[in-house]
């Protein structure tokens, strides 16, 4: 069971997108923190330590002494911060840990939302400590989300997300998935890869699709798009007609590819992802 909902309105309304939480977050710049008790974002790796209250998920909410934080704003209201906690660390009493990344999430759509942000800030911050143009060390900005350098003062202010086109390839009556080793048996999904240097994004979708399957597609439309903060992407989701050629799987990428009658599908990805989003509206799968 699982506390996500069991349909979406469109893709901004899917998990980790900020339709999920705006009502009741605001993100401010880490260096507007003001002091006094708050909400803690609590991560540990890719799960989230939360307070069940009254049968409810909630964020744990008090002062972490002791531990480094990192201001992210409000939630509901009051002061919200990110605590990365230690693999090894003793964890707080009372907490309940659940996983970021469950094929039926625990948590709230909500919070889940919010760990995944953490997440992806957590992932910036890591690769970020160090100027990009010097080498020496950076520095939040205190007013907005960005860095800068300590030394040459050069900026950071973007954090770096990475582009991804995710494609639902059709014939008539069939679909063409993708699987990967380390997936879970059974399961396949569609066809996905980063965009490179030069490329739209239908342009990469064209060219994943041909790269790892040898199918050449054609009609790509742009379905919606997802954050996907595993560790820092959006996944831009697309669907696409079959033009010509025959499967032939690139092992280095993947464990297979074949084409799927749609009254025949093997195991499919989450509800909490735009791959299954895509195929459930346009397969109309229950």
């Amino acid at each position: 069971m699982t506390c996500l909902p069991k349909d979406y309105a469109s893709p901004m309304h899917l998990p980790f997108n900020w339709a999920c939480l705006s009502e009741q977050f605001v993100l401010q710049g880490p260096g507007a923190d003001p002091g006094g008790p708050g909400y803690g974002v609590l991560l540990c790796g890719s799960r989230m330590l939360v307070v069940k209250n009254q049968g409810c998920m909630v964020l744990p909410f008090g002062e972490w002494p002791g531990e480094p934080t990192l201001y992210l704003g409000r939630w509901q209201g009051q002061p919200c911060r990110l605590i990365n906690l230690s693999d090894t660390k003793e964890l707080p009493k009372n907490l309940e840990m659940l996983g970021l990344l469950e094929a039926e999430p625990q948590l709230p759509i909500d919070l889940l939302s919010l760990g995944g942000m953490g997440r992806m800030i957590l992932h910036w911050q890591e690769r970020s400590r160090f100027c990009g143009y010097c080498g020496r060390p950076t520095s939040w900005l205190a007013s907005e989300w960005g860095r800068v350098c300590d030394s040459c003062h050069a900026p950071h202010t973007f954090p770096a997300i990475h582009p991804c086109a995710i494609v639902l390839v059709t014939r008539p009556g069939e679909v063409l998935l993708a699987r990967k080793a380390s997936w879970a048996a059974n399961r396949y999904s569609l066809v996905a890869g980063f965009q490179e240097f030069g490329e739209s994004l239908e342009e990469t979708a064209i060219r994943e699709v041909a790269e790892e399957t040898g199918i050449k597609v054609g009609n790509v439309s742009y379905v919606g798009s997802q954050c996907w903060p595993f560790p820092s992407q959006v996944m831009v989701g697309f669907v696409a007609d079959y033009v010509a050629g025959e499967v032939q799987v690139d092992k280095t990428e993947l464990e297979d590819a074949r084409w799927f009658p749609v009254d025949g599908l093997p195991g499919l990805p989450p509800k909490r992802s735009i791959a299954r989003y895509i195929l459930d509206k346009n397969l109309d799968l229950p």
